[in-house]
């Protein structure tokens, strides 16, 4: 049997989002992000298309990285201005039923009471749909606007991240019992308080010793996304991460990343075969081959290559503007997103790109590959990537919104199902349900389903 590709679409609450400068192009909606009809309807595309979630990215900062300031970011609409990603999540979920929603939230600048509280209500208000990819935010900026020099080095912020996810596991799964709230009208009894459990977390960086506020919602624990692709965020993703979000842009490293990840969750005591990888993808799309490529060209008008480095050098640290355009460039580590560097200053000095190749790259749907061409070669392109990398689908990124998850929806779509790779229906039940045919909890052994067994008791300490 054919292998089934998953499919979310990649957005943010922004203008142009991976693609600077596209906003400026006749059709692209993205300058409407601020009503909510542009939501819902992308929503309604997406579930048409049988999408199986809708991923919102978020960043708590701008990108000031390039030639020292965030003039040019601010300039071309790099990922400013931005809105909040959670609150266009319910009007969405209103006007559908079965669409899932990824929502980027930063574990580092917010406290997980509170947070717990915000996940629960939304996981409530779309029923089951909701999930959370988990970050720990890399811009500088952003940490100073929360009072702090700069922000904490790489793996200090994973250090954080692993209690933080302590305390919301013990809220979101052991602070109520799934039968404590009874609605007994007769005996005026709402709940049973014998039921409800403070969970007395005091540990290193957080102390909370009371009780989740909210009821226990359909998943308890949303489904958990992360982009664990640096090499401390590959032992969080393998002991956490349910849905592992990957920007690799070509398959050898793909193949690597995840062959990595799932030989580290087997080391945590998980079923690797049950992470859902999704790589970063753009399509263009039309009829034929000739179509799809003179669309192409029409979209490479309007990228802003100024906008493409601000980009560039917020996710590496790497300020780009210090480069001439033919310069090529050299691995330089640091405490932004070593991913992205990574995978734009590899080690083979044949492959070292220079700082032209990385403003055409980021151009159009940023970090990840660009697929163009007709909807059989899409097609067969997908099922490669998936067959050659272990990759289970593709986060896609659009260059001209909403047409780009239209086309993708209406000729490469039928053209999966047809191949037996693409759902024709979606399954009932929450969003991991959906995804991993099983329950709406999270598994014994995921260190959430641990700490719902065990009760409130601390976790394992996580591996360095």
């Amino acid at each position: 049997m054919a292998r089934e590709i998953r499919l979310n679409a990649f957005d943010m609450n922004c203008v142009g989002h991976q693609s600077p400068g596209l906003w400026r192009h006749p059709r692209d909606l993205s300058s409407t992000y601020k009503d909510l009809e542009y939501w819902t309807e992308l929503a309604q595309i997406l579930e048409r298309g049988k999408f199986d979630g809708l991923f919102i990215a978020d960043v708590l900062g701008v990108y000031d990285v390039y030639q020292g300031s965030a003039e040019q970011a601010i300039r071309h609409g790099t990922q400013i201005p931005l809105n909040d990603p959670l609150l266009v999540v319910p009007a969405m979920a209103q006007v559908t039923k079965d669409l899932g929603f990824g929502v980027t939230c930063s574990l580092t600048y917010e406290h997980p009471y509170p947070f717990a509280r915000r996940m629960s209500t939304l996981d409530h208000l779309t029923k089951g749909r909701a999930g959370w990819n988990i970050v720990s935010s890399y811009l500088d900026s952003a940490a100073r606007n929360f009072g702090m020099k700069n922000q904490m080095r790489h793996d200090d912020r994973y250090a954080v991240a692993d209690e933080y996810m302590e305390v919301c596991y013990k809220l979101w799964e052991a602070s109520w019992e799934d039968d404590a709230v009874i609605r007994d009208v007769e005996a005026g009894v709402f709940t049973d308080p014998r039921k409800v459990h403070p969970i007395e977390h005091y540990g290193e960086y957080f102390q909370v010793p009371g009780y989740h506020l909210s009821e226990p919602s359909p998943q308890r624990t949303p489904v958990l996304y992360q982009a664990g692709a640096s090499r401390r965020g590959k032992d969080f993703a393998a002991r956490h991460a349910e849905c592992v979000f990957v920007a690799a842009p070509s398959k050898v490293i793909l193949k690597n990343y995840v062959s990595d990840i799932r030989r580290r969750a087997a080391g945590f005591g998980r079923d690797p075969s049950k992470l859902l990888f999704f790589n970063l993808l753009t399509v263009i799309v039309a009829p034929t081959e000739a179509e799809a490529n003179r669309k192409h060209q029409e979209y490479r008008q309007y990228v802003s290559y100024d906008g493409a480095l601000a980009l560039g050098s917020g996710w590496t640290g790497i300020d780009f503007g210090q480069y001439r355009p033919e310069q090529r460039l050299e691995y330089i580590e640091n405490d932004a997103v070593q991913s992205a560097t990574e995978s734009l200053t590899v080690s083979d000095p044949s492959e070292i790109w220079t700082v032209e190749e990385v403003a055409n790259w980021i151009g159009i749907g940023g970090l990840g590959p660009l697929l163009v061409g007709s909807t059989e070669q899409v097609a067969d392109a997908l099922e490669e990537w998936v067959e050659e990398t272990d990759v289970d689908g593709f986060n896609l990124a659009y260059a001209v919104t909403h047409e780009s998850f239209r086309d993708f929806s209406e000729l490469v779509v039928p053209e999966l199902q047809k191949r037996g790779r693409f759902k024709r229906e979606y399954r009932s039940g929450t969003l991991r349900e959906k995804l991993f045919l099983g329950g709406p909890k999270l598994p014994d052994e995921h260190p959430g389903g641990i700490v719902r067994r065990q009760g409130i008791r601390q976790l394992e300490p996580a591996s360095s």
